[in-house]
């Protein structure tokens, strides 16, 4: 858990702080709210597995959730395609791209706002030292 106890007694480094690490955390948590849904829709069409994605499919979303948990770039981390970090296993990266292959274009219909978005950050620049 974070420590959010302020570094000195001035409330406004306190609420400047809290800020950062909401943000950090929001951000995260749309990257991840993406990752379950590019993967649902995946699941869905390929596997038919209804509404609940498969075994399979819930075993990736819970290593990527990791991985982003990990990410070394934190709130600058660029879209996977663009990232110089490789931080999937080989076998789960090749299937992770075969998921965004297929759910990316259909973002734009099921999901639009996350598919625009997405489109954003893709044009932003790629950090070159991670924090």
């Amino acid at each position: 858990m974070v420590n959010l106890k302020p570094a000195s007694s001035h409330p406004l480094l306190f609420v400047w702080r809290h800020k950062i690490i909401s943000a950090l955390k929001n951000f995260m948590d749309k990257e991840k709210d993406t990752l379950r849904k590019m993967i649902g829709l995946y699941c869905k069409k390929q596997h038919h597995s209804g509404n609940n994605p498969c075994s399979d499919c819930q075993a990736l979303f819970n290593y990527a959730c990791k991985r982003l948990d990990r990410c070394r770039f934190g709130a600058d981390k660029p879209t996977c395609g663009k990232c110089p970090v490789h931080c999937y296993r080989p076998n789960l990266r090749g299937k992770i791209k075969e998921i965004m292959r297929y759910a990316g274009p259909r973002m734009f219909i099921y999901h639009p706002l996350d598919a625009i978005r997405h489109i954003i950050r893709s044009r932003k620049k790629v950090p070159t030292n991670p924090s």
